[in-house]
């Protein structure tokens, strides 16, 4: 697997390397050494870009975390418990400990915070043996554990030049109350903690029933009336490019 390109505003390019592989025969029954040239067998690539926005007024996203994985894992599950990855992503913002997850091939991370507003693109470059599934996760920052994607999306009927597309709600990975109290939010509206081992609240993944606020009468929220949100929360769009 290859990343040809992240882009967010204006697109960055990596350079892409050709590769050619010479075979040198000699005929010892001549006076001459013929030069055969042989050319590598070049396995067709399939190539996909990944494009999220972030629709929130004042949510910024932790960077992407996009994962090629097994098509029978999910990333998480409603009514579940969160999985310790689900749990750090959606308390930090910290991705890291999706790559240790059995079934998962690859994590790939965005370039950094998506802000309000703002769209940001993965390309892909996949040989036919690595091509399954991928999930697309990120956490609304100025929020306890709220997290947003897309979970366990087959790449392997899409065909070129089609492109899904989702919406994502706001889910709550149940694992921290929603106190918005200070200390306990890691994004800018409070440069709180982030992950915590302890888990205080229902202990299932659900949707999100949104942040109060201090605007909204919670005293000792951090938060105010801009950092609330409604559904949905992200636009997600996958594209077959070849």
């Amino acid at each position: 697997m290859r990343i040809i390109k992240q882009m967010t505003h204006k697109r960055l390019t990596a350079s892409m390397v050709l590769a050619s592989l010479f075979t040198l025969s000699a005929c010892s029954d001549n006076d001459y050494s013929p030069i055969n040239t042989q050319t590598p067998t070049q396995v067709a690539t399939q190539d996909y870009r990944v494009t999220v926005t972030n629709l929130t007024a004042n949510q910024p996203m932790s960077p992407l975390a996009l994962l090629r994985h097994n098509a029978d894992i999910t990333a998480w599950q409603t009514g579940g418990a969160a999985s310790l990855p689900l749990e750090t992503l959606a308390e930090s913002g910290d991705s890291t400990g999706f790559a240790d997850m059995d079934g998962v091939d690859a994590l790939i991370k965005g370039l950094g915070i998506l802000a309000p507003g703002m769209t940001e693109s993965i390309e892909l470059e996949l040989s036919p043996d690595e091509v399954a599934s991928i999930s697309v996760l990120t956490m609304l920052v100025n929020t306890n554990d709220a997290f947003a994607g897309v979970n366990s999306v087959s790449l392997v009927d899409l065909a070129v030049n089609t492109t899904v597309k989702f919406s994502s709600i706001a889910y709550d990975a149940g694992t921290e109350a929603n106190s918005e109290a200070k200390g306990t939010i890691p994004g800018p509206a409070d440069s709180g903690e982030g992950f915590n081992a302890a888990r205080d609240d229902v202990d299932r993944v659900h949707a999100h029933p949104g942040v109060i606020s201090a605007d909204d009468g919670l005293a000792n929220s951090v938060l105010s009336a801009s950092h609330r949100f409604d559904n949905p929360v992200l636009t997600i769009s996958i594209e077959r490019l070849r």
